[in-house]
């Protein structure tokens, strides 16, 4: 409670510091406007509707980019775990695939799945993909040994034990790796829509940024980040409860 009592208090210290500094000119108002004007901007923005099948199309495809990246994580995770020589096979481009934009893949995308919203999603789900498989298959690598052992006595197959048993124990793990492929893929759908959308938020913001519309961008902005936090606030308070259901056990 007193650490999140302390984070609270370094936001709030952190806008009003902002609040001050826009408002005393400190900070031109073409670099950044106040928090209070952002968030009046943000609230005129959803009053008219004008962004609305904006918001509904990049959280559409934000949540189908992260379904992907930690089921399709979760699954390849699941894979290299159980097939040590496929994993040290695949281990250097694992390791290295984050050098390599996912931006560099759109025509190729584009040409397999036309010209829609898949290449933006598929954008997303392969920027947060790996991070899923790579948390992924540490979990399973750490789950205790007398846990399998207890499975293998009480006779459980693959399906049950995978289930009941080594999900479970890998449970910490499996939660890194949902909040950091939830991350990578908001990141890399938004920055696709930067990019190469013709609607979204991104394409909005980046409109706005090119327009010298602070008002407009920096409320859509607003709106961007006050979603991550609360999805990421929700992710730490599930990953806490496994995590103390772990030192329980």
């Amino acid at each position: 409670m007193r650490i999140a009592l302390l984070r609270l208090l370094i936001v709030v210290l952190a806008l009003a510091a902002l609040e001050v500094l826009t408002r005393a000119g400190i900070i031109d108002s073409l670099t950044m406007i106040p928090p209070s004007a952002m968030a009046s901007a943000l609230v005129a923005l959803l009053r008219t509707g004008k962004v609305t099948p904006d918001i509904a199309f990049t959280f559409a495809n934000i949540l189908i980019a992260i379904a992907i990246a930690v089921l399709g994580g979760g699954l390849v995770g699941l894979a290299l775990h159980a097939v040590p020589r496929l994993r040290l096979a695949l281990d250097p481009f694992i390791a290295s695939y984050y050098t390599v934009p996912t931006f560099v893949f759109y025509p190729l995308l584009v040409g397999i799945l036309g010209l829609n919203d898949m290449p933006l999603i598929a954008i997303g789900a392969l920027s947060g993909i790996v991070a899923m498989i790579v948390n992924t298959a540490i979990g399973l690598d750490r789950v205790p040994a007398v846990f399998l052992k207890t499975a293998g006595t009480y006779r459980l197959g693959l399906v049950r034990r995978t289930a009941f048993v080594t999900l479970p124990a890998a449970a910490p793990h499996l939660m890194t790796g949902i909040k950091l492929a939830v991350a990578q893929s908001v990141i890399g759908t938004i920055a696709g829509e930067f990019i190469l959308s013709t609607a979204g938020l991104g394409k909005h913001i980046a409109i706005a940024y090119n327009d010298f519309d602070n008002e407009m961008m920096y409320g859509l902005l607003l709106l961007l980040l006050a979603s991550v936090m609360l999805v990421n606030g929700l992710l730490s308070m599930w990953e806490k409860r496994m995590h103390r259901r772990w030192r329980l056990q």
